[in-house]
């Protein structure tokens, strides 16, 4: 009991001496936070604030919304004091719902240096990091990891699946000291691995040999021509024939129309070009490899994680359909305490936002049910009166027809009694 009470205190240390650069739950006052870009003018989608159609607690999950389609989204804060995190762990975190369905846009954050100019910010601004989420149709979902070096963005070479449903989902991103990685979504670890490896910031360590060249003698045929192997006798035989069945036909006259041929079909003799038989070749060396040499332009950086300026977070988006909600954005050195305030905010509101998004289904399927039900029986009942009004028409006809056949039995009866008074 003693070593569970001692784990606690140095778990509640941990917290107490980690450093947390920004936290923002987008509370009363998030606007005197937060600078939104003009840059776009009017391009430039506005930012709403709201917990959205189903939420966990309705003022607590409050967080910027984008409320415009097709609309470039830009807004910042910048942190109370820049920072490096030179011999520390980065984490980046952040939570976003995208309840609209997106269909095309993104849901990433920028980490930028502290001279943002926020009122101008757009996508070419510089960045150190870009990280989140990216959906555009069936074949883009995929979670963005891009490390700005040396003026360069740098994708990261691994497919890492982004979350493409309309519940709130959290992305962690750590960067560690020692130049490795990790990505988590919903608290789960979805990537990890090295900088070096994923990422192309420095030269390949080896090169293939600029002097090196394949010796003119190497044999890398595994197989060869059998040299005692002949063609057959009978093999050479023409692909088509002239049709042994057809006939010259009776009108066919060779002065008008010429010297008359048959038609050619395929041969069924015919066996294709002939080729000799392959056996392994005993020269064979295999196949050559170009020999590599170490890479003069590769220069080591045991320091590829660091950023000497950390001064900015923000969401710099395109969004074809809008109505994705961004909340609980945090940036902190301590990976224990970004699991602690991810539990405090995302873990406390998931199961009751999933439970009121259920029953918002269940109320849209009512919903479509009763309409379609509505629908059908509109349908039927005009189909009924449409029926009643040609039964109608089919008995005025009827009637009709009926006085127009008395009329005439009535004047033929009447000429034959004139008839016999003659």
């Amino acid at each position: 009991m003693a070593k569970f009470f001692a784990a606690i205190a140095c778990c509640l240390l941990s917290v107490a001496m980690c450093d947390v650069y920004f936290k923002e739950e987008f509370t009363e006052g998030w606007r005197n936070r937060w600078v939104e870009s003009t840059h776009k003018g009017s391009e430039q989608g506005e930012f709403g604030w709201t917990a959205g159609k189903f939420y966990g607690d309705a003022e607590r999950d409050k967080g910027l919304q984008t409320t415009q389609d097709a609309r470039f989204y830009a807004i910042s804060a910048k942190f109370d004091k820049s920072f490096s995190n030179e011999g520390k762990t980065l984490v980046v975190q952040f939570s976003v719902k995208h309840e609209q369905e997106i269909d095309c846009g993104g849901g990433y954050v920028k980490v930028f240096p502290s001279d943002l100019d926020q009122k101008d910010m757009h996508g070419d601004s510089p960045y150190n990091i870009m990280f989140g989420p990216d959906i555009c149709g069936y074949s883009t979902k995929k979670v963005h990891v891009i490390f700005n070096y040396k003026g360069k963005n740098l994708l990261t070479k691994k497919d890492i699946r982004c979350k493409d449903d309309t519940l709130t989902h959290l992305y962690t991103l750590i960067v560690r000291p020692d130049n490795t990685y990790e990505v988590k979504i919903d608290g789960k670890k979805e990537e990890s691995g090295t900088l070096e490896a994923d990422w192309d910031f420095l030269a390949p360590k080896t090169i293939k040999d600029p002097e090196a060249k394949k010796p003119d003698d190497w044999d890398d045929r595994e197989n060869i021509d059998d040299p005692d192997d002949s063609k057959p006798e009978d093999w050479d035989k023409p692909e088509h024939i002239p049709d042994p069945d057809a006939k010259k036909p009776e009108d066919w006259d060779d002065e008008m129309d010429g010297e008359w041929e048959p038609p050619m079909i395929d041969n069924p003799e015919y066996k294709g070009e002939w080729k000799p038989k392959q056996i392994p070749n005993p020269a064979y060396k295999g196949k050559w490899v170009h020999p590599e040499i170490d890479n003069p332009e590769y220069q080591p950086d045991d320091k590829l994680y660091r950023y000497t300026d950390i001064g900015a977070i923000g969401f710099d988006l395109w969004q074809v359909k809008s109505g994705s909600i961004f909340d609980n954005v945090l940036v902190t050195d301590d990976e224990k305490y970004a699991e602690q305030f991810a539990e405090e905010t995302w873990g406390k509101s998931k199961d009751g936002e999933k439970k009121m998004k259920d029953a918002h289904d269940e109320e849209e399927r009512k919903k479509r049910e009763e309409e379609d039900k509505k629908r059908k029986d509109e349908e039927k009942d005009k189909k009924d009166d449409d029926d009643d009004e040609e039964e109608d028409e089919d008995e005025e006809e009827d009637d009709s027809k009926k006085e127009e056949v008395s009329d005439e039995e009535e004047h033929d009866h009447d000429h034959d009694h004139e008839h016999e008074e003659l």
